[in-house]
């Protein structure tokens, strides 16, 4: 399975900050439950992934 591998699948995101500091990420999908927490640089590194990405796409077809 890679980036541009379709599935046919439904989850639930959820995104916020900790009460330890932390920025959480948390995926449930199939009733697995996937929290994944980052401090607050990390996160900010992700969110300029994220947008780098949007950007990205736009310029596809």
């Amino acid at each position: 399975m890679g980036i541009n591998t379709e599935r046919d699948l439904e989850a639930n995101l959820q995104i916020g900050p900790t009460d330890q500091g932390f920025v959480r990420i948390f995926v449930e999908a199939n009733g697995v439950e996937i929290p994944m927490d980052f401090d607050p640089e990390e996160a900010e590194e992700i969110a300029d992934e994220i947008r780098a990405a949007a950007t990205a796409a736009r310029s596809v077809g």
